[in-house]
């Protein structure tokens, strides 16, 4: 997986979600904020909101966002959490938010951290072999196909 520094722009998007998390944090029901910037350059924000039993995932929200306002084309997404000190950092995609983010934004750059180093990736790397219906999948077992025949 090809992996890219971050521009003033990433740090920027971190910057809104990192202010979102530092307002509006919660330790069970707002553990992390999230931000996306369409291709129009306006920022979308969302927030975990989370239960006992139910949670919905601040890059989810933010994604609804972007698509209440009619403003769908995502370029890059981030979301941050606290860590075990309270410092705000980067916090990676969930797997149903990097299926999320291969609908809605497979170009999209995602901010990551990838082994402590912050760093910015394609979405569609994160899940390079998304989930299918039966009816998108042309394997059957009475007629195999492997990809090197």
């Amino acid at each position: 997986m090809e992996s890219r520094e971050l521009s003033t722009t990433d740090v920027e998007l971190f910057d809104q979600a990192r202010r979102l998390l530092e307002r509006a944090h919660h330790p069970v029901r707002h553990q992390v904020a999230a931000a996306v910037v369409t291709d129009s350059g306006a920022v979308y924000l969302g927030l975990h909101v989370g239960s006992r039993r139910i949670n919905v995932c601040a890059e989810s929200s933010a994604i609804a966002n972007a698509e209440m306002a009619g403003d769908s084309t995502i370029r890059g997404v981030v979301a941050v959490c606290k860590d075990d000190s309270g410092r705000v950092v980067v916090t990676n995609p969930c797997g149903v938010c990097r299926e999320l983010l291969g609908t809605y934004g497979r170009e999209a750059d995602v901010i990551v951290d990838l082994r402590g180093q912050v760093r910015k990736v394609r979405a569609m790397d994160l899940m390079p072999n998304p989930w299918m219906f039966p009816h998108e999948n042309d394997w059957s077992v009475e007629t195999p196909k492997s990809e090197r025949a």
